[in-house]
């Protein structure tokens, strides 16, 4: 751990390219975002598709509260996870009634009603197909302009998000998620409150999104809802099944996996396709082959390796324990 934070800390900012250090920040608000729904997918097994809905709740309360009251990041921002938090105890209340296919559809349709709400409400977010732009951060009298700045503005959160998560396995709480994910009839009759932890759940992974939208939209520097839809729900539902379901270790390789594989494709892409392709083809190949590419590896994972990177993570650390040990 030490290892990792001299660095993650103090040399990847310092030696690192704009560009790679962009790719390290929409990584960072990656895994805050896998974290939480692996609180409610992973943890609890309440599967969700509306992610990318509660994201965009805290983009647009944050976006508000900083252009209309001029209010600092660290007000902003626990504000747009609170408000995602309570819209996510509402969103999952259906899911003390219904399970599995039922809640699915319950959620997708809370991201279907999320999107059209706030494309549609001048007072969310000024109207049909409008932008908030939404300033840089100012952090003890200094405006993050660079991505290093940014960098090191994340990483904070990035801890904290992990540290949370993994202490929250450890606690009464954490164990009933559990307990409710393996077997909820056993869970009950054991005495524990399903409905209560169910939205507790929802809260959980509500707040986390929040976070994650409104530090997605400081990055970018405007709101807008076309940054939340479903295929972001997708997104994000992909990286816990490749990541490793029930795992901050696997919400962490999943995010990382899932924000490099289109980079890593447009440069497959640039290296072999012109053979086959005009250069200005290219853009549009991208997203199709990006969703092939998804569709797929979410089959392979749940058919050969359901717990995903993170058991082959552990498989290959174990290997090299068991050598160890024989030498």
């Amino acid at each position: 751990m030490v290892a990792l934070a001299v660095v993650f800390i103090g040399i990847v900012p310092l030696l690192g390219h704009e560009y790679y250090l962009s790719i390290f920040n929409l990584i960072f608000i990656a895994i805050i975002g896998a974290i939480g729904l692996n609180v409610l997918v992973g943890n609890t097994g309440q599967v969700s598709i509306g992610h990318g809905a509660f994201m965009s709740i805290g983009a647009y309360m944050g976006a508000n509260l900083i252009v209309r009251l001029d209010a600092p990041f660290w007000l902003a921002i626990p504000a747009a996870g609170l408000m995602a938090a309570l819209i996510g105890v509402v969103v999952g209340l259906p899911s003390l009634r219904i399970r599995g296919i039922y809640l699915v559809v319950s959620t997708l349709a809370a991201q279907l009603i999320i999107e059209w709400l706030i494309n549609h409400v001048p007072a969310i977010s000024g109207g049909v197909a409008t932008s908030i732009n939404v300033p840089r951060p100012n952090v003890f009298g200094m405006t993050l302009k660079t991505q290093q700045n940014f960098y090191y503005f994340l990483v904070p959160f990035v801890i904290i998000a992990i540290v949370a998560a993994l202490n929250l396995k450890r606690t009464r709480i954490g164990r009933a998620f559990i307990a409710i994910r393996d077997q909820d009839i056993a869970a009950e009759i054991m005495g524990i409150n399903i409905s209560r932890y169910k939205l507790i759940a929802f809260l959980i992974s509500s707040f986390y999104a929040g976070v994650a939208g409104i530090l997605y939209t400081y990055y970018l520097g405007v709101a807008n809802y076309e940054q939340f839809q479903i295929n972001v729900s997708i997104d994000y539902l992909a990286m816990i099944i490749i990541g490793g379901l029930g795992s901050v270790r696997g919400s962490i390789l999943g995010a990382v996996f899932v924000t490099l594989l289109p980079i890593a494709s447009r440069w497959a892409l640039e290296a072999v396709a012109t053979v086959f392709a005009g250069a200005g083809d290219l853009a549009s190949y991208i997203p199709h082959l990006r969703m092939v590419v998804f569709g797929l590896l979410i089959i392979v994972f749940i058919v050969q390796e359901p717990d995903g990177l993170n058991k082959i993570w552990l498989k290959a650390r174990n290997r090299f324990r068991g050598l160890d040990q024989a030498a």
